[in-house]
């Protein structure tokens, strides 16, 4: 009974992970508003040395459309537009000699539309990671029955992972709808 605890507990454990590593995929998802964690992954060059722009500079948005880069050293402030331009964010840095601002446009509807189909699909591989978790543990507790495990306590532990599945099934469902709703408002 012991063994069938431990793999009911397993594939738990495995869902959360599967509908937390949804959840950052999903916050990856830009939704029009200006967030400091958009330039994450830009590097500048400091003293010889690639450097993620939050480490050289404090990154603020004092509004939901703009974001405001101010490093601790003039001398890198081309630098990190630089950097900007050259990404793939498509963002348009201003560099006043002070800081840079970057005012982030309004997502166009097809852009919107191709974001939730973005995040549709993000959702359906947690789901789909959920499933697999399920079947895993099923095989699992299918060997215990070989093994002598009543075909009672097999059934009963199958059924427990099915309501877990189904509970963080559901679970994605609800961050799905959540981003859905936050690209979608203008």
């Amino acid at each position: 009974m012991e063994d069938i605890e431990f793999y009911l507990e397993d594939a738990k454990e495995h869902m959360e992970k599967a509908v937390h590593h949804t959840q950052v995929e999903l916050q990856k998802i830009r939704a029009g508003k200006a967030m400091p964690n958009m330039l994450d992954g830009l590097s500048v060059e400091y003293y010889g040395t690639p450097t993620p722009i939050g480490q050289v500079a404090s990154i603020n948005t004092p509004d939901a459309r703009t974001i405001v880069i101010k490093p601790w050293e003039k001398a890198i402030l081309s630098d990190i537009e630089r950097v900007i331009i050259n990404s793939d964010l498509g963002l348009n840095p201003q560099n006043d000699g002070e800081l840079i601002r970057i005012n982030i446009p309004p997502l166009s509807e097809e852009r919107r539309v191709m974001l939730v189909k973005h995040a549709k699909s993000e959702a359906e591989h947690g789901k789909v990671s959920i499933r697999n978790i399920r079947k895993d543990a099923n095989d699992h507790l299918r060997k215990l029955q070989k093994e002598g495990v009543s075909e009672d306590d097999v059934k009963k532990a199958e059924e427990r992972v099915q309501k877990l599945t189904d509970s963080f099934s559901a679970q994605i469902d609800g961050l799905l709808v959540k981003k859905e709703d936050e690209i979608m408002t203008v």
